[in-house]
């Protein structure tokens, strides 16, 4: 016949071994939970500072890191861009908004591309902005960055079967430091502006040649 002793032993030494795999197992289930959680939080802020389609940051987000970068410059310039799309409403009117978000998403990695390391960001509609580091403030340099950009949004875009072409008005302006941010990226616009002035004109007296 068994020892009592001995059985109220084994009894115990099995209840303490569920025990102890219970509360294993509700610190798995807790440890989960928890990364789950942050992983949400995490998504949550990614989701309040990126734009949803082009996965850039966006205005506000653009604002903070460019802040950010200025004063790490430590008075260095860079350069800041600005970017506006020529003609975009023509192709959500002709080709739907679809086929306009591709042609966003797909400006969106051109510039990625071009600005490698360096800030890009969505602001808006078809405008995005960025900030470059540069070697030098020359204007040979900026101009020869901005027939750049211009010459890498240009490139045909593939849509299905077939390709659609958009280009830019793209305006550049240095910047020395966090406090003159707001207005390198007012000189910016203006030039921005101006160049996309002169496309108008050159498309009107280009219209205005084939009537």
């Amino acid at each position: 016949m068994p020892d009592p002793m001995t059985v109220a032993s084994g009894i115990s030494a099995a209840g303490a071994l569920v025990s102890a795999w219970q509360l294993r197992r509700r610190a798995l289930r807790a440890e989960a939970e928890l990364e789950l959680l942050q992983a949400e939080l995490e998504a949550e802020r990614h989701a309040a500072s990126h734009d949803p389609l082009t996965g850039l940051p966006n205005r506000r987000a653009f604002f903070r890191l460019a802040a950010a970068l200025l004063t790490d410059a430590a008075g260095k310039p860079l350069i800041a861009i600005v970017l506006d799309l020529d003609g975009f409403k023509q192709v959500n009117d002709r080709y739907g908004h679809a086929a306009g978000d591709q042609v966003l998403v797909t400006v969106a990695q051109r510039l990625t591309a071009f600005a490698g390391d360096n800030l890009v960001a969505r602001l808006g509609g078809d405008e995005f902005a960025g900030l470059l580091a540069s070697p030098t403030v020359d204007r040979r340099w900026i101009e020869h960055a901005t027939r750049r950009l211009y010459e890498a949004v240009a490139a045909p875009i593939p849509l299905g079967t077939r390709t659609v072409q958009v280009t830019a008005s793209v305006g550049l302006a240095p910047v020395y430091g966090p406090t003159q941010l707001t207005d390198a990226l007012c000189r910016a616009d203006a030039a921005m502006y101006q160049a996309k002035s002169v496309s108008a004109a050159r498309a009107a007296r280009e219209l205005m040649a084939e009537c």
